[in-house]
Parts: C-alpha cells; structure tokens; sequence
C-alpha cells in the first residue's frame, strides 16, 4: 500500500512538472532556456510605460495607438523577419545596431534594429506631468555642459526643429561631456560609442496627427510637459 501511494505521489509530481514545462514552453520559453534559441520570436513589442491616453493632451491616445502600435511594432516584425536565422538571431538590439553600423549590406537590419531600439528609449523619456527643469546632479552637469539649463532648452529645440526630414534629437553623454547631436531617419548615438540620455522623435507620424506642421509646438510640449527627468538622471548615473 505505502510503494501505491509513493507511486501515486511520484506520478502526480512528475505529471505536475510536465505540466508546467509545457506551458512554459507554449508560453515562449521553456525554464533556464532563452526563447529565441528554441526557434521563437526573439523581440517582443515591450509594454508602454503608461497608458495610451495618459500623455494627453500634449500626445493624444490616437497618436500613440498609431505611433506604439502600428510604427513601433513594424519595426520589432521586421527586425525579427530580418534576422531569423542569421548569426546575430541571438544578439540584443544594442548588439545588432553596432555590429551593423556602418554596413550597407545590413542597413534594411540595421534600420529596424535601431528603430526598434530608438523607439522603447523613447517611450521611457515621456511620463505623465513631466517637463519642467530637472534637479540634482542632472541639472548641474546640463548647467555645467550648456551654460544654462535655458541654453540646453533652445539648443535642443533647435536640433530638434532643424532636423530635415525624419529623424530624432537626443542629449548624449560623449565620456565625460554632455552634448546635444541630431541624427537622420534611424540612426542613433549608440552607433557613434554615445551613450543616449534623452531623445525626442521628430518623425512626423510623431505628432502629425496632433500638431500637423508645427513641430515647434511639439518639441516646446515634449519639453515642458512631457520629459521624464528621472529617467534621464538614470541614465546619467550609468554612463
């Protein structure tokens, strides 16, 4: 009766394991083993840090619907459809953007890899009842680098609003140095060995739908009432 029992409790438990692999395995990965080295998708679309209509109204629910779910998730599918199979299938984003900057025979990955990347950076420089100037140690190396922090605003409005055509602005610590660069269509300051500390998205699927051609008006709203400084702070620290 008890070698029952035992047997009983051996089977159940292995039945329960059993269980639990499967589902996290149809789950997208099984425990202990990465996902994509079991043939899934590597990247997935990340969460937004906040809900679709909690920018508003500087950034409309339906500017982000489009923006986070159409935009941003075409270049995470691509990205995946690009490099499924390839050596870099088991790479970061960071990975790939550095590995194919630079190489016009991988500039379709590259593109998709950074604007993928360029895009979720993006997201977490935003937050509800944001703007307004930073503190701390952020604002005194913004003080230090750019006179003022007023300086850094018109200087990162003017990257920003001068950018011809698609692209994004971005505050960059360059080694010891802050700077404010600009860059064309996906291209990004990872690529250059900069490390990103805040950016803003002037493509114009961005803030078309909220601001028509008035980017001014969209990059003076980013400002002023949308940049997470905290997250820019963060970012410092780590560089």
């Amino acid at each position: 009766m008890k070698e029952n029992f035992e047997s009983l409790t051996m089977n159940r438990r292995q039945f329960l394991a059993t269980t639990v692999a499967a589902s996290a395995a149809l789950a997208g990965g099984v425990i202990g083993v990465p996902a994509f080295a079991q043939g899934a998708v590597p990247f997935e679309l990340p969460p937004l840090p906040y809900p679709e209509d909690a920018l508003a109204p500087y950034l409309s629910s339906r500017t982000l619907s489009f923006h986070y779910g159409k935009h941003h998730r075409g270049y995470i599918d691509k990205v995946n459809a690009l490099v499924k199979g390839s050596n870099l299938a088991e790479s970061s984003l960071k990975e790939i953007i550095k590995t194919t900057a630079g190489d016009e025979k991988r500039l379709a990955i590259f593109d998709n890899a950074a604007q993928a990347w360029n895009h979720t950076f993006y997201w977490k420089c935003m937050r509800p009842k944001g703007g307004g100037a930073p503190s701390g140690e952020l604002e005194k190396k913004i003080t230090e680098a750019f006179g003022s922090f007023e300086n850094f605003k018109k200087e990162f409005t003017e990257a920003a609003a001068t950018q011809f055509g698609s692209g994004w602005a971005w505050l960059t610590a360059d080694g010891k140095s802050l700077k404010v660069i600009k860059t064309g269509n996906a291209s990004t300051p990872l690529a250059y060995g900069q490390t990103p500390l805040l950016t803003i998205d002037v493509w114009e699927h961005a803030y078309y739908l909220d601001y028509q051609n008035r980017r001014r008006d969209y990059i003076a709203a980013f400002l002023d009432h949308l940049v997470n400084w905290d997250f820019v702070a963060e970012n410092l620290a780590n560089a």
